[in-house]
């Protein structure tokens, strides 16, 4: 009885043992850097162009909302000689509310500015998942991270797929256009 148990055992061992082995062998891993993606794409470009105008933008409706504000003051400190206190209270009271305006236009522009950019880098990322996952199947990978979510220190360059996807992506998108 316990030899037949020690003998089952072994064998289960065995095939067991060989069947990871040979398992082994087809596992495959790729690695995507999708901050090269961004930088190299067509699509990536476009994107950090069209972020850039934006931010160019709102950048300059803030210049020109300061330009106001700073003449407005200019205006008032030269006013302040011949005014009135009560009319002096009434431009100070004035300015106070351009200058929070001014605030509230500064965040309002930057909250706008972080929307816009998550908005165009999800799309970005939901198109290049899509391809990863053609890639994937396509290619019979078990498994494809992304290099800094993943938090990968090093990995051989064989196992980089990033090219491979800025290509099809860029096919992807010189077709829609």
């Amino acid at each position: 009885m316990k030899r037949t148990i020690i003998v089952i055992s072994i064998i289960i061992l065995i095939f067991g043992f060989n069947s990871t082995v040979f398992g082994a062998d087809s596992f495959k891993v790729g690695v995507v850097n999708f901050e090269k993606i961004l930088k190299e794409s067509s699509a990536g470009k476009m994107t950090q162009k069209q972020i850039q105008a934006k931010g160019d933008e709102f950048q300059q409706k803030l210049q020109d909302e300061k330009k106001q504000l700073d003449e407005m003051q200019k205006t008032f400190e030269r006013e302040s000689l011949v005014l009135s206190p009560e009319k002096q209270q009434e431009k100070q009271r004035e300015f106070r509310i351009k200058v929070n305006d001014f605030k509230k236009m500064q965040q309002n522009l930057a909250q706008q500015f972080k929307q816009l950019e998550v908005q165009l880098l999800n799309e970005i990322q939901k198109q290049v998942f899509e391809i990863a996952n053609k890639i994937g199947e396509k290619e019979e990978y078990q498994l494809i991270i992304e290099k800094k979510t993943a938090g990968i220190i090093f990995y051989q360059d064989g196992l980089d797929i990033t090219d491979q996807i800025i290509k099809q992506y860029n096919l992807k998108v010189s077709k829609a256009n």
